[in-house]
């Protein structure tokens, strides 16, 4: 592995917890070069709903890319996106009464969040956007001035401004009515709180914890942005496409909001793909006015319209949530068994996690999973969740070899 300390950048991350070269991936396990098989509880950060190379979404692209079909085309009209369109409308938003336009934005979460943002500001002809405590949307410069985490925040090297931050939902006492200082500073004329064009939140913060936003908190934010004319934006780039168990992670809370942001498992094969939704009214961009080279993926296009079979009916929903139950009452009874050490279960689908008490565990937790064969990552401000996303179509037996995994790990980097 010389190569990639001689040549590759420092800023490299994953790699420094997986020690290994991995060369083939099928369903919910990677293999590395020496052939040891991996159970993948990371799922490309949640890029990997549907697994590694899941047959039926392969045999669309090889048959696209074999037959010289278009692969790159910008923004120009090719069949492979007409077939998308049409798809996602009739599977996805006509079902669920949702009337947006489709804007293809780049091949990554952040394009669609800045995307999101140019297009409130624009609109509004307001500068001022309100995000939540421990968010992250993206690492480009407004994507990361809506995000929280300090560390990269600072990576930045500028100033970030023309945001405003407020406590996300059981951010304070628990007792706090919620959005009591969003309103007073909202209504008060000395607040220092321009009106703001929009606000942007994660129903569940995947980076920032497995915070879980309620349904009536939800509601009440839906709610407020309609009484003070400011946009409501859902970035749905982790935990959308299924990853909570409905399509979209805020159909429980019953709101509709102004603007979504999708990327990650849209392509449903981890190829580079994301859209910005928009309610129709919204769309006043000029012709070019947000562009990008690869914003025309053909490929994605393709296995993102056969991953698009997988919501004919409510069958993965129902089956992510009943697999998302197996895993909650997994981790309930670890941190029951260690609750001097465990401060709780969060997160709901097929993305939950372990907080720690004393954050470094998490990371041991990940470390000694490793060594057993589990790939799974760390999140929150001080890496204090264990953090669980398998793929939604992961096998049951998969699924409960990879928990009694956890369960070891948890038990030996406590014991460490």
């Amino acid at each position: 592995m010389n190569v990639f300390e001689e040549v590759e950048s420092e800023v490299r991350s994953y790699c420094r917890g997986w020690p290994t070269v991995f060369n083939k991936a099928q369903g919910s396990r990677v293999y590395d070069e020496s052939g040891r098989d991996y159970l993948d509880f990371f799922a490309g950060a949640g890029t990997l709903n549907y697994g590694h190379n899941h047959p039926q979404l392969k045999l669309k692209l090889l048959g696209y890319l074999v037959n010289d079909e278009i692969v790159h085309a910008l923004d120009a009209h090719t069949v492979a996106k007409r077939d998308f369109l049409e798809t996602f409308q009739k599977t996805v938003l006509i079902p669920r009464g949702l009337d947006y336009k489709v804007q293809f934005t780049g091949p990554t979460g952040t394009n669609a969040v800045e995307a999101a943002l140019k297009l409130a500001r624009k609109y509004t002809g307001r500068e001022t956007v309100v995000s939540f405590t421990n968010a992250f949307h993206g690492m480009s410069l407004g994507s990361l001035s809506v995000t929280g985490n300090s560390m990269k925040r600072g990576g930045a090297g500028v100033p970030l401004n023309h945001v405003f931050t407020m406590p996300y939902d059981n951010y304070l006492d628990g007792c706090t009515p919620d959005f009591l200082l969003f309103e007073r500073m909202l209504t008060d004329n000395g607040s220092g709180l321009d009106k703001p064009a929009a606000v942007i939140v994660e129903t569940l913060q995947g980076e920032g914890g497995l915070n879980e936003a309620g349904v009536g908190w939800l509601r009440g934010l839906a709610d407020l942005c309609k009484r003070h004319e400011m946009l409501l934006i859902v970035d749905d780039i982790q935990m959308g496409c299924g990853r909570t168990g409905p399509f979209f992670s805020f159909e429980e809370a019953g709101i509709v909001p102004d603007i979504v942001c999708l990327s990650k498992s849209l392509s449903g094969y981890g190829l580079p793909m994301a859209v910005t939704l928009l309610r129709p009214e919204l769309d006043v961009w000029e012709p070019g006015e947000h562009n990008g080279t690869f914003r025309g993926f053909n490929p994605a296009f393709v296995t993102a319209t056969a991953s698009l079979d997988f919501w004919r009916g409510e069958g993965l929903r129902e089956q992510t949530l009943a697999k998302g139950e197996q895993v909650a009452g997994t981790l309930d009874e670890l941190a029951d068994e260690h609750d001097k050490d465990i401060a709780a279960r969060r997160g709901r689908g097929l993305a939950q996690g372990l907080v720690f008490t004393d954050p470094p565990v998490a990371g041991r937790v990940c470390a000694e999973a490793f060594q057993r064969g589990l790939l799974m990552e760390t999140s929150g401000p001080d890496g204090e969740v264990a953090k669980l996303l398998p793929p939604l179509t992961i096998t049951g037996s998969d699924l409960t070899e990879g928990l009694a995994i956890v369960r070891e790990s948890v038990a030996a980097a406590l014991d460490a």
